[in-house]
């Protein structure tokens, strides 16, 4: 499975959440599209709306697992698609920004 680190996700990337609503509203990354995971074959339009036409989805969750399921599905829709690995629980570690949908400073579920 395509997979990369936090560390190599560049900043503006396009950068989907597939967390619950409850995970998202704690903190999520800025800019990223919020489809669950529960919801994401019924709202796999919205995806295909708001992804650039030539680049990558970057798929992220809590730890990696749900993600991973998203990603396999992406690639087999032939998406360019990649799993970030160790998710949010990663990017709150390395550093990296997590917000509320108010702009706030975030955490992660």
């Amino acid at each position: 499975m395509p997979t990369v680190g936090v560390a190599d996700v560049e900043d503006g990337v396009f950068l989907l959440d597939v967390r619950e609503d409850d995970e998202w509203q704690a903190g999520h990354a800025e800019g990223a599209l919020h489809i669950p995971i529960s919801e994401f074959v019924a709202r796999y339009g919205e995806l295909t709306e708001a992804a650039p036409q030539d680049g990558r989805v970057h798929v992220i969750c809590r730890s990696g697992g749900r993600s991973a399921q998203v990603t396999m599905y992406l690639v087999q829709q032939g998406v360019d698609a990649v799993n970030v690995d160790g998710g949010m629980q990663v990017w709150q570690a390395a550093g990296r920004p997590v917000v509320t949908d108010e702009g706030s400073p975030g955490h992660v579920l």
